[in-house]
Protein backbone atom coordinates (compact mmCIF):
# COMPACT_ATOMS: atom_id res chain seq x y z
CA UNK A 1 0.00 0.00 0.00
CA UNK A 2 1.65 3.50 -1.19
CA UNK A 3 1.77 6.12 1.45
CA UNK A 4 -0.41 9.03 1.01
CA UNK A 5 0.70 11.84 -1.44
CA UNK A 6 -0.45 15.54 0.13
CA UNK A 7 1.64 17.40 2.54
CA UNK A 8 -1.39 19.54 4.17
CA UNK A 9 -2.76 18.20 7.48
CA UNK A 10 -6.60 17.24 7.78
CA UNK A 11 -8.13 19.53 10.28
CA UNK A 12 -8.61 17.65 13.66
CA UNK A 13 -12.01 17.88 15.07
CA UNK A 14 -12.71 17.75 19.02
CA UNK A 15 -16.20 16.93 18.41
CA UNK A 16 -15.62 14.35 15.69
CA UNK A 17 -17.55 10.74 17.12
CA UNK A 18 -15.39 7.92 15.66
CA UNK A 19 -17.13 4.18 15.23
CA UNK A 20 -16.02 1.14 13.52
CA UNK A 21 -16.70 -0.17 9.85
CA UNK A 22 -16.36 -3.93 10.25
CA UNK A 23 -14.84 -4.63 6.20
CA UNK A 24 -16.11 -8.04 6.66
CA UNK A 25 -15.64 -10.60 9.16
CA UNK A 26 -15.04 -14.66 8.21
CA UNK A 27 -18.34 -16.72 7.29
CA UNK A 28 -20.70 -16.75 10.93
CA UNK A 29 -20.32 -20.55 11.14
CA UNK A 30 -16.31 -20.20 10.87
CA UNK A 31 -16.27 -16.95 13.40
CA UNK A 32 -19.56 -16.91 15.58
CA UNK A 33 -17.69 -14.98 18.20
CA UNK A 34 -17.07 -12.46 15.98
CA UNK A 35 -20.40 -11.63 14.77
CA UNK A 36 -22.10 -11.98 18.41
CA UNK A 37 -20.21 -9.30 19.58
CA UNK A 38 -21.02 -6.74 17.06
CA UNK A 39 -24.26 -6.65 19.05
CA UNK A 40 -22.87 -6.13 22.09
CA UNK A 41 -25.26 -3.01 23.63
CA UNK A 42 -22.99 0.27 22.97
CA UNK A 43 -20.66 -1.03 20.60
CA UNK A 44 -19.83 2.13 18.53
CA UNK A 45 -20.77 0.34 15.28
CA UNK A 46 -21.08 2.62 11.86
CA UNK A 47 -22.07 0.08 9.97
CA UNK A 48 -20.70 -4.00 9.37
CA UNK A 49 -19.94 -5.35 5.98
CA UNK A 50 -21.60 -8.72 5.08
CA UNK A 51 -19.26 -11.00 2.53
CA UNK A 52 -21.08 -14.54 1.87
CA UNK A 53 -19.04 -16.18 -0.68
CA UNK A 54 -17.11 -13.58 -2.37
CA UNK A 55 -20.61 -11.83 -2.88
CA UNK A 56 -24.01 -12.63 -2.18
CA UNK A 57 -23.57 -16.24 -3.37
CA UNK A 58 -25.43 -18.77 -5.46
CA UNK A 59 -28.64 -19.42 -2.83
CA UNK A 60 -29.28 -17.96 0.93
CA UNK A 61 -26.85 -18.59 3.70
CA UNK A 62 -28.78 -19.78 6.39
CA UNK A 63 -25.98 -18.59 8.77
CA UNK A 64 -25.70 -15.54 7.46
CA UNK A 65 -29.47 -14.95 7.01
CA UNK A 66 -29.50 -15.52 10.74
CA UNK A 67 -26.60 -12.97 11.57
CA UNK A 68 -27.56 -10.31 9.53
CA UNK A 69 -30.81 -10.60 10.91
CA UNK A 70 -29.62 -10.41 14.24
CA UNK A 71 -27.65 -7.50 13.22
CA UNK A 72 -30.75 -5.57 11.90
CA UNK A 73 -32.56 -6.29 15.42
CA UNK A 74 -29.84 -4.96 17.53
CA UNK A 75 -30.03 -1.27 14.77
CA UNK A 76 -26.73 -2.21 13.29
CA UNK A 77 -26.71 -1.55 9.31
CA UNK A 78 -25.78 -4.44 7.58
CA UNK A 79 -24.37 -3.95 3.81
CA UNK A 80 -23.56 -6.33 1.08
CA UNK A 81 -19.36 -6.39 0.05
CA UNK A 82 -19.26 -6.19 -4.31
CA UNK A 83 -15.75 -6.79 -5.68
CA UNK A 84 -15.69 -4.41 -8.35
CA UNK A 85 -12.21 -5.86 -8.96
CA UNK A 86 -10.90 -2.43 -9.89
CA UNK A 87 -13.32 -1.79 -12.68
CA UNK A 88 -13.02 -5.13 -14.04
CA UNK A 89 -16.38 -6.81 -13.64
CA UNK A 90 -19.69 -5.95 -15.81
CA UNK A 91 -22.28 -3.49 -14.33
CA UNK A 92 -24.54 -5.91 -14.67
CA UNK A 93 -22.90 -8.80 -12.85
CA UNK A 94 -22.76 -6.30 -9.96
CA UNK A 95 -26.17 -5.26 -10.00
CA UNK A 96 -27.40 -8.92 -10.20
CA UNK A 97 -25.47 -9.67 -6.80
CA UNK A 98 -27.04 -6.23 -5.62
CA UNK A 99 -30.52 -7.86 -5.84
CA UNK A 100 -29.35 -10.77 -4.41
CA UNK A 101 -28.13 -9.15 -1.16
CA UNK A 102 -31.58 -6.77 -1.01
CA UNK A 103 -33.80 -10.55 -1.73
CA UNK A 104 -32.25 -11.84 0.63
CA UNK A 105 -30.21 -10.54 3.22
CA UNK A 106 -32.37 -7.11 3.61
CA UNK A 107 -29.10 -5.14 3.53
CA UNK A 108 -29.15 -1.27 4.02
CA UNK A 109 -26.45 -0.84 1.63
CA UNK A 110 -23.60 -1.64 -0.06
CA UNK A 111 -19.37 -1.73 0.32
CA UNK A 112 -18.00 -1.32 -3.59
CA UNK A 113 -14.73 -3.12 -2.54
CA UNK A 114 -11.65 -2.41 -4.96
CA UNK A 115 -13.10 0.59 -6.56
CA UNK A 116 -11.03 2.13 -9.68
CA UNK A 117 -9.58 5.61 -8.07
CA UNK A 118 -9.13 7.35 -11.60
CA UNK A 119 -11.14 10.08 -13.11
CA UNK A 120 -11.57 8.19 -16.25
CA UNK A 121 -13.73 5.20 -14.31
CA UNK A 122 -15.86 8.20 -12.45
CA UNK A 123 -18.80 8.33 -15.30
CA UNK A 124 -19.18 4.15 -14.74
CA UNK A 125 -18.80 4.00 -10.90
CA UNK A 126 -21.46 7.21 -10.95
CA UNK A 127 -24.12 4.72 -13.19
CA UNK A 128 -23.25 1.95 -10.44
CA UNK A 129 -24.00 3.94 -7.21
CA UNK A 130 -27.13 5.54 -9.10
CA UNK A 131 -28.34 2.51 -9.98
CA UNK A 132 -27.59 1.26 -6.26
CA UNK A 133 -29.79 3.98 -5.08
CA UNK A 134 -32.54 3.16 -7.26
CA UNK A 135 -32.74 -0.15 -5.90
CA UNK A 136 -32.69 1.02 -1.76
CA UNK A 137 -33.30 4.88 -1.86
CA UNK A 138 -31.90 5.11 2.06
CA UNK A 139 -28.92 2.62 1.01
CA UNK A 140 -25.39 3.92 2.54
CA UNK A 141 -22.86 3.62 -0.25
CA UNK A 142 -19.22 2.77 0.87
CA UNK A 143 -16.44 3.23 -2.17
CA UNK A 144 -13.89 1.13 -1.03
CA UNK A 145 -10.93 2.79 -2.88
CA UNK A 146 -8.39 1.79 -0.09
CA UNK A 147 -6.13 5.14 -1.15
CA UNK A 148 -7.16 8.64 -1.95
CA UNK A 149 -9.34 8.26 -5.38
CA UNK A 150 -10.05 11.32 -8.18
CA UNK A 151 -11.75 14.23 -5.66
CA UNK A 152 -15.33 13.61 -7.74
CA UNK A 153 -15.97 9.99 -6.42
CA UNK A 154 -17.27 12.00 -2.77
CA UNK A 155 -19.73 13.90 -5.11
CA UNK A 156 -21.75 10.20 -5.42
CA UNK A 157 -21.11 8.23 -2.27
CA UNK A 158 -21.79 8.62 1.36
CA UNK A 159 -18.17 7.36 2.60
CA UNK A 160 -14.68 6.33 0.51
CA UNK A 161 -12.58 4.19 1.98
CA UNK A 162 -9.44 6.62 1.57
CA UNK A 163 -6.93 4.11 3.27
CA UNK A 164 -6.64 0.54 3.51
CA UNK A 165 -3.34 -1.43 4.14
CA UNK A 166 -1.01 -2.22 7.20
CA UNK A 167 0.29 0.16 10.33
CA UNK A 168 3.40 0.38 8.73
CA UNK A 169 2.21 2.66 6.00
CA UNK A 170 -0.63 4.17 7.88
CA UNK A 171 1.60 5.83 10.81
CA UNK A 172 3.47 7.82 8.06
CA UNK A 173 0.66 8.52 5.86
CA UNK A 174 -0.46 12.16 4.67
CA UNK A 175 -4.20 13.17 3.77
CA UNK A 176 -5.22 14.39 0.53
CA UNK A 177 -6.03 18.17 0.20
CA UNK A 178 -8.95 17.89 -1.49
CA UNK A 179 -10.68 15.27 1.64
CA UNK A 180 -10.87 19.09 4.13
CA UNK A 181 -13.70 20.64 1.98
CA UNK A 182 -15.76 17.03 3.21
CA UNK A 183 -17.14 16.44 7.00
CA UNK A 184 -14.83 13.61 8.53
CA UNK A 185 -18.22 10.85 8.57
CA UNK A 186 -17.43 10.65 4.60
CA UNK A 187 -14.00 9.31 4.94
CA UNK A 188 -13.08 5.61 6.63
CA UNK A 189 -9.77 4.06 6.80
CA UNK A 190 -8.66 0.36 7.30
CA UNK A 191 -5.36 -0.51 9.23
CA UNK A 192 -4.06 -3.90 10.21
CA UNK A 193 -0.96 -4.71 12.31
CA UNK A 194 -1.86 -2.34 14.64
CA UNK A 195 0.23 -2.77 18.08
CA UNK A 196 -1.33 -2.29 21.09
CA UNK A 197 0.94 -0.06 22.08
CA UNK A 198 -0.13 2.37 19.07
CA UNK A 199 -3.43 2.45 18.87
CA UNK A 200 -3.86 5.73 20.54
CA UNK A 201 -1.15 6.96 18.09
CA UNK A 202 -3.64 5.41 15.47
CA UNK A 203 -6.99 7.13 16.78
CA UNK A 204 -4.96 10.20 16.38
CA UNK A 205 -4.13 9.59 13.54
CA UNK A 206 -7.56 9.46 12.16
CA UNK A 207 -9.09 12.07 13.72
CA UNK A 208 -6.25 14.34 12.29
CA UNK A 209 -6.94 13.26 8.84
CA UNK A 210 -10.44 13.80 9.22
CA UNK A 211 -11.86 9.99 9.05
CA UNK A 212 -14.98 9.09 10.99
CA UNK A 213 -15.00 5.72 10.47
CA UNK A 214 -12.66 3.12 11.69
CA UNK A 215 -11.33 -0.75 11.82
CA UNK A 216 -7.91 -0.84 13.76
CA UNK A 217 -6.55 -4.48 14.50
CA UNK A 218 -3.65 -5.84 15.48
CA UNK A 219 -4.01 -8.54 12.80
CA UNK A 220 -1.40 -9.03 9.97
CA UNK A 221 -2.28 -10.39 6.27
CA UNK A 222 1.05 -12.47 6.48
CA UNK A 223 2.28 -10.91 3.39
CA UNK A 224 -0.90 -11.10 1.55
CA UNK A 225 -1.49 -15.12 2.83
CA UNK A 226 -4.29 -14.80 5.17
CA UNK A 227 -7.16 -11.90 5.88
CA UNK A 228 -6.33 -9.31 8.59
CA UNK A 229 -10.39 -8.56 8.87
CA UNK A 230 -11.48 -12.05 9.55
CA UNK A 231 -11.53 -11.69 12.91
CA UNK A 232 -11.77 -9.80 16.03
CA UNK A 233 -8.76 -7.68 16.95
CA UNK A 234 -6.83 -8.74 20.13
CA UNK A 235 -7.54 -5.77 21.91
CA UNK A 236 -11.26 -5.44 20.85
CA UNK A 237 -12.30 -4.73 24.47
CA UNK A 238 -9.60 -1.30 24.83
CA UNK A 239 -10.63 -0.22 21.33
CA UNK A 240 -14.16 -0.55 22.09
CA UNK A 241 -13.94 1.39 25.37
CA UNK A 242 -12.05 4.07 23.85
CA UNK A 243 -14.33 4.47 21.08
CA UNK A 244 -17.20 4.42 22.93
CA UNK A 245 -16.20 7.19 25.75
CA UNK A 246 -14.22 9.58 22.61
CA UNK A 247 -11.09 9.65 21.48
CA UNK A 248 -9.31 12.24 23.82
CA UNK A 249 -6.77 14.94 22.20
Amino acid sequence: MPHLTSTKPGTASTDLRTGLGVPGFAHPLVAPAEWAELIRPGTPLHWAALDVADGPGSRPDPHCLAAAGRLRTAGVRVIGRLDSTYGARSFGELISEAHRYLDWYQVGGFLLDRCPTERTALPEIRRMVTTLRALRDDARIVLGHGTHPYPGYAEHADQLVTFSGPWSDYRWSQVAEWTADYPPDRFCHFVHGVPRGHLEEALRIARWQGAATIWFTDRTDRGGSTDPWAALPGYWDEIVSRIGTGVSE
